[in-house]
């Protein structure tokens, strides 16, 4: 009846709240309350789960004696400053080079051979199928002798390494162009762009590369996330990246390899922090018809 005499609802609602009763909240309003209060749930379990494990960390490496001896001793140590510049320098070309050939393949298979998307795909996921050990020893075996004695070098080990490297990054980094390519308009750039004269390097690098800026940060983290702390490859091509050196004073040390994680976290995530920094800025995109 009330909803056929809305005079009739508001002079209930008044002697309702003349009695101090409040009226009951409408359903919608209390769906949203308990999925928001759903999603905190979530939410503080999921940052208990990742702070955890960094917290027993940090209290099993200040047990050493005396108070952050774990700490001095592993910044005093040249051996760590050294291995962890490496791997940083070698993830920072790794990502350039991942993505100088990753942004022109899924480009060029997404405008031109749609078709090819799925054989690319099964390309990329090789990395998952192949164990790093694998493709060490083979990299080792094609490489350590004959017309390209590449590991007989420091230089030509490092850039093995970092050829083996973009190889293990193929998955996260065209899944992560790919992505960003699904959310603009590919044809309508770059048919305004040809239409303006600009070539495809022009294109590639001014139109393209700005609208993937966020997909590309993607990559770009998973990328030095999984350089860093890469140990099988590391171990056989470069004697002075962190991988190892973890490993080596996790056999010696009791405390010190706790530090040296909670240390190189945090640089990891500073060093994150600032590539979101530098590759900020404004998408320009062009809306197709429709």
């Amino acid at each position: 009846m009330s909803s056929r005499n809305p005079a009739i609802a508001a002079t209930i609602t008044a002697e309702r709240l003349t009695e101090g009763e409040a009226p009951a909240p409408p359903p919608s309003r209390r769906r949203w309350r308990f999925s928001g209060l759903i999603w905190w749930v979530v939410f503080v379990l999921g940052v208990t789960y990742f702070l955890t494990p960094l917290w027993s960390t940090l209290l099993f490496s200040l047990q050493a004696q005396p108070f952050l001896a774990a700490y001095t001793n592993t910044l005093n140590d040249p051996q760590f400053f050294k291995t962890l510049t490496y791997s940083f320098v070698v993830g920072i070309i790794t990502t350039i080079v991942s993505i100088g050939l990753m942004v022109p393949t899924a480009f060029w298979v997404r405008l031109r051979v749609p078709r090819l998307r799925r054989l690319v795909e099964f390309v990329t996921l090789l990395p998952f199928v192949i164990p790093p050990v694998i493709l060490v020893f083979g990299l080792i075996r094609s490489y350590g002798s004959g017309i390209l004695p590449l590991t007989n070098t420091d230089l030509g080990s490092s850039a093995l390494l970092v050829a083996a490297y973009t190889v293990l990054s193929f998955p996260y980094m065209y899944r992560a162009v790919d992505t960003g390519l699904r959310s603009i308009d590919v044809q309508s750039l770059t048919e305004a762009s040809q239409s303006l004269g600009a070539g495809w390097p022009r294109i590639l690098w001014q139109v393209i590369l700005p609208n993937l800026r966020v997909a590309l940060l993607a990559g770009a983290f998973l990328t030095l996330a999984i350089v860093v702390g890469e140990f099988t490859i590391a171990t056989f091509l470069a004697r002075p990246a962190f991988g190892p050196y973890l490993a080596l004073i996790g056999g010696n040390k009791a405390y010190e390899p706790a530090a040296v994680s909670l240390i190189s976290f945090v640089l990891t995530w500073i060093a994150m922090a600032v590539i979101a920094y530098i590759g900020r800025g404004t998408r320009v995109t062009v809306a197709g018809a429709r």
